[in-house]
């Protein structure tokens, strides 16, 4: 062989050479890439002309697979589409999949390694696929207590198991109708996405878990915490006047109503919401230690993957007068109804912050279990010695304090109001937080109202929310 072929051999193996590996690594690497491109038609034509799982709340589908007489040959429907939309999400031809249809789309459609063995008995018995069951932990009765009780307006609910992290209730408002969006009628589907993507009201948008808002005075929690955590005595007094000049600054922090006095103790001070008050105790505290208890409890770490949350954040680096608005929930302090939630839960729970999670179980549609979800904790956000402190003044707010509306007779309830300012132009974000126990439960419920038709002044966590959070607190007790 001369020297020419040779070289013309030695290039040609080396091409198969590299064929081989590219095959070889996108079998083994890419495959699950490839398998979900939005682009791979092949796979999506192939998943639709299976029969999907359904995603359930208790025994009840909230998203079901039925036969149908089109080239997909089965179609998803959402028997209660937007009470449970922001949970179930969407299962979308020409958009995809959010929601748990997303991240439990393999177990879903039956596609995942851990329903390798199903799938072979059902190649061996000629049996066609299907998908397993997600068992979710909402309770029903909970989920369309907050459903009603937003009545429309922007805003959301989430209630916690304090002692699980189990997601009890979650909404998100305005919501949509997933069917619009799951239609094999492609044009049909096409425009209600975009008609969804392009309004106003984003009801894409998730604000129960997705969305970080200006919490306002329930942050008054975390910096209760904080003061306690670092040795504060519960019985320290501060200095409340009617107004405080920030540092380094000309402005002026008022308060919305009479603190009780020139100096107060924390629990007045949680009691009728005195901005100055924890203004003071957080420019006291210092950043870092303002910082470090907000993280205990959950900020700076995304939470509930399911849905992709995103996670709540205090600043990095505020000056005292950044850092004074920072302790009342303002500035740049943004939070998750969801993380309010824990922040709740966490107290409740004498300081053990719980992984919050939505999918109690994934079962085969014999029943058989294939995954169940273990609570675990995320860590100690307080001492429990301080965390019963902070219930007992929770509990203030709601029989004497801005909490009233909480209020159920017989019942162990706590809470925190939040009224948060965004922009003059813009009405005030209405908040609420709080705990409730029975016998047998520790829930934590929080409410977030973005919007709401009623006049600026008439805006208030305890006017708005409070009421929405003992409804809910009423289904779970």
């Amino acid at each position: 062989m001369n020297r020419p072929i040779r070289r013309v051999a030695v290039v040609v193996m080396v091409l198969f050479a590299l064929l081989l590996g590219n095959i070889t690594f996108s079998a083994v690497v890419r495959e699950n890439g490839l398998n979900n491109h939005p682009n791979n038609r092949r796979v999506r034509d192939a998943e639709f002309g299976q029969d999907r799982g359904a995603i359930l709340v208790g025994n009840e589908p909230v998203a079901d697979t039925a036969p149908s007489d089109d080239r997909f040959k089965y179609q998803r429907s959402y028997p209660q589409g937007e009470l449970y939309a922001p949970i179930t999400g969407y299962y979308s031809y020409d958009h995809g999949s959010i929601g748990l249809e997303a991240t439990f789309n393999g177990q879903l459609a039956g596609t995942d390694d851990s329903l390798v063995v199903r799938r072979l008995i059902d190649i061996v018995t000629n049996k066609p696929p299907t998908g397993a069951m997600v068992e979710t932990t909402v309770n029903a009765e909970a989920q369309q207590a907050a459903y009603r009780g937003l009545d429309g307006r922007k805003g959301a609910v989430v209630a916690l198991d304090a002692k699980t992290g189990a997601v009890l209730a979650l909404v998100s408002t305005p919501s949509y109708d997933p069917n619009r969006i799951a239609s094999h009628e492609i044009g049909d589907a096409e425009d209600a996405y975009q008609e969804l993507a392009n309004s106003e009201d984003e009801p894409l948008s998730n604000r129960a878990v997705r969305e970080a808002y200006p919490p306002g005075s329930t942050f008054k929690l975390v910096t209760a915490a904080a003061a306690l955590e670092n040795g504060v005595p519960a019985d320290q007094l501060w200095d409340s006047p009617a107004r405080l000049k920030l540092p380094g600054t000309e402005t002026y922090l008022p308060n919305e109503s009479p603190c009780g006095g020139e100096k107060i103790d924390l629990e007045q001070a949680l009691k009728v919401s005195c901005n100055t008050a924890f203004a003071n105790v957080g420019i006291s505290l210092g950043a870092d230690k303002m910082r470090e208890q907000a993280e205990k409890f959950g900020f700076a770490s995304r939470q509930l993957p399911d849905l992709n949350g995103a996670a709540s954040r205090f600043p990095d680096n505020p000056n005292d007068a950044q850092l004074g608005l920072s302790a009342i929930g303002q500035f740049d302090v943004a939070a998750t109804p969801l993380q309010i939630a824990m922040v709740s839960a966490a107290i409740a729970n004498d300081g053990v912050l719980m992984q919050p999670y939505l999918v109690d179980s994934v079962r085969g549609q014999d029943l058989s279990p294939i995954s169940t979800t273990r609570p675990r904790e995320l860590g100690q956000a307080m001492s429990e010695e301080n965390a019963r402190i902070l219930q007992g003044w929770m509990q203030t707010v709601v029989n004497d304090g801005t909490g009233r509306n909480a209020q159920i007779s017989g019942m162990e309830i706590g809470g925190k109001t939040g009224t948060a300012n965004t922009t003059p132009e813009a009405p005030p974000y209405a908040w609420f937080t709080s705990y409730g126990r029975s016998t047998d439960r520790t829930v934590a419920v929080a409410v977030f109202i973005e919007e709401a038709p009623e006049a600026r002044d008439d805006i208030s966590g305890g006017r708005l929310a409070a009421p929405i959070a003992r409804s809910v607190m009423q289904e779970l007790l």
